[in-house]
């Protein structure tokens, strides 16, 4: 949560496009990951893979986090890679019925505890919205739902990678 500015000009900076079939589990290279967090009023948006999900490592974890990574289109000239990234994912991701009344990067996480985590970075961000329509498109993969930030802590007991560290290191801080 310090020094954002630095970091983020740092990945700006020095960023490079890799395709993911020739990083995906090599940690000498850190994926960048837009990571969503999405509110309305106590609520926050989780969701977790179901059985026909491809993404076989995340499939018993809730996640608290809409992202994905950084694609070629997201690196346009004069564009904001970052920020660029992070709505892409997020359209791309969920169905949102409302107006984001704020978005802003929250942190940045670094976790090699997992073979996953070890070769991706979170960008962190928070999106405030002013309704709680919000789903997640491919239904056939995903399921989400809104939950109380009281009630969050159950769903992350069993939960691995960053949902987790998310939860504890911020969330946990508004009960």
């Amino acid at each position: 949560t310090d020094n954002l500015e630095y970091y983020l000009n740092l990945i700006k900076n020095n960023c490079q496009f890799r395709w993911r079939r020739d990083i995906e589990d090599n940690p000498e290279w850190q994926q960048i990951i837009p990571y969503i967090l999405f509110n309305n009023g106590t609520k926050y948006f989780i969701y977790h893979y179901l059985e026909k999900a491809s993404e076989q490592r995340l499939k018993n974890d809730w996640m608290l986090g809409v992202g994905g990574h950084i694609n070629p289109v997201d690196m346009a000239p004069s564009i904001d890679v970052l920020n660029a990234g992070a709505m892409r994912e997020w359209n791309e991701e969920v169905d949102y019925k409302g107006k984001l009344v704020e978005k802003k990067l929250i942190g940045i996480l670094n976790d090699e505890s997992r073979p996953v985590e070890a070769v991706h970075l979170g960008l962190i961000y928070l999106f405030r919205g002013d309704t709680p329509n919000i789903s997640v498109k491919e239904t056939d993969i995903l399921d989400g739902e809104l939950v109380e930030l009281k009630e969050l802590g159950a769903y992350m007991r069993n939960s691995g990678g960053w949902a987790p560290i998310v939860y504890k290191e911020y969330l946990s801080k508004f009960l």
